[in-house]
């Protein structure tokens, strides 16, 4: 996959990083640790935090041990491995040398995810050949995806940004599948952007979904470019605010406002202070249902669990087993997740999130084993991984 000429790339990672994870890693991190998020978030999606604390205690939901029965992951997983199989059949064209439409094969890798639950695809849809993750039985499974995302399938029309689908929707269905965007190697930042944008264009016609979505993919990619936790998000809110945008677009105000707002309240714990309040957490950034408020709560969960300063400026690789044995990447994972998934809201989305967001930046090292060992399904996540590990020469 070319760059598009005249785009300028990430800043370059800062001076004496220690060494990072290799890039294999960071996307089988990136794509399992936003299933571990989303798994554990999904078991209590739909309930208030009165409700949480009733049935897992003051603190919460904390651990796959609590839930007796598990939890699959939802929809969240699901179209983010079919944003994976849409653009690794455009690389797969790419690297035999032929120009593909990348846009045409994420719209017809959600469509095929669209059949899985139950939908008839439109007739008026191109045909597709079945790919390997359409043999996958365990993505089959109806997992209450978002109404925009089928409602703006089903319509057999190809949305985009002068021509939106759903033009009033901005749930967080864009944010939750467009980590994949920011894990393909050597691009713009402006192709990465333009590529998640377009796509989410495909199901919600609103400027903060799509943005939201294009924000989210910059900040996995310069985290899978070596950059701090910190240092990535101000940079992606950066460009968004410096002109990344297509001209005559300005940036969503309640986009930037949630965004500054999760930046400012993860840098007022000096010394690791305490996270706020469920509470208080959707008061201040909301409930996550919106694409803005999904990034937002993620965002502000892993930057004020992060190990030290609170403010998640570290790299990936500084931190050593402490006393107990246990490697600070898996601490912070599990803390953050903790907080994205305990508050009325939509917790498998601000974890998935989340989950995507610590495992570019660490790499697999922070998932936890007990976790991984209840994770449902976890061959298919690691296929897709591998498979565009392969692809992209990672």
């Amino acid at each position: 996959m070319s760059t598009e000429p005249g785009t300028s790339p990430a800043p370059a990672p800062s001076p004496g990083q220690p060494h990072s994870p290799a890039h294999g890693s960071r996307i089988h991190g990136c794509l399992l640790g936003g299933a571990l998020g989303d798994s554990l978030g999904y078991a209590v999606e739909f309930d208030s935090i009165s409700a949480i604390r009733a049935r897992f205690g003051p603190a919460g939901l904390q651990d796959f041990s609590a839930l007796d029965a598990g939890s699959p992951f939802s929809d969240d997983t699901q179209m983010t491995l079919y944003t994976a199989d849409g653009l690794l059949e455009a690389l797969e064209w790419a690297n035999d040398g032929v120009a593909a439409d990348i846009n045409a094969c994420l719209w017809l890798a959600y469509l095929r995810w669209l059949g899985t639950q139950g939908v008839a695809v439109p007739a008026s849809a191109p045909f597709q050949p079945p790919r390997w993750i359409d043999a996958q039985d365990v993505l089959k499974s109806r997992r209450s995806p978002g109404n925009a995302c089928l409602s703006g399938l089903a319509t057999g029309e190809m949305g985009t940004v002068k021509r939106p689908v759903n033009p009033d929707s901005k749930g967080c269905g864009t944010v939750m599948r467009s980590a994949p965007f920011g894990l393909i190697p050597h691009l713009e930042a402006e192709t990465v952007y333009k590529l998640s944008a377009d796509a989410a264009s495909l199901t919600h016609g609103h400027p903060a979904a799509r943005q939201s979505a294009g924000v989210f993919s910059l900040l996995i990619h310069a985290l899978s470019s070596g950059h701090g936790l910190r240092e990535a998000a101000e940079s992606a809110l950066g460009q968004l605010l410096g002109g990344i945008l297509r001209k005559g677009e300005n940036p969503d105000p309640e986009v930037v406002a949630r965004l500054q707002a999760a930046l400012r309240l993860a840098g007022n714990l000096p010394g690791g202070g305490d996270v706020l309040s469920p509470e208080d957490l959707v008061g201040e950034l909301g409930e996550g249902w919106v694409a803005e408020e999904a990034l937002a709560v993620a965002l502000y969960a892993v930057l004020a669990t992060a190990p030290g300063t609170g403010t998640g400026t570290g790299t990936a690789d500084t931190g050593t087993a402490d006393a107990a044995g246990t490697d600070p990447a898996q601490t912070h994972f599990r803390a953050a997740i903790a907080v994205a998934v305990n508050h009325s809201g939509d917790s498998d989305s601000t974890a998935s999130i989340a989950g995507n967001i610590l495992g570019a930046f660490y790499g697999e090292r922070c998932l936890p084993a007990d976790w991984l060992a209840a994770l449902q399904a976890p061959e298919v996540i690691r296929g897709m991984a591998s498979k565009l590990t392969a692809v992209t020469g990672s």
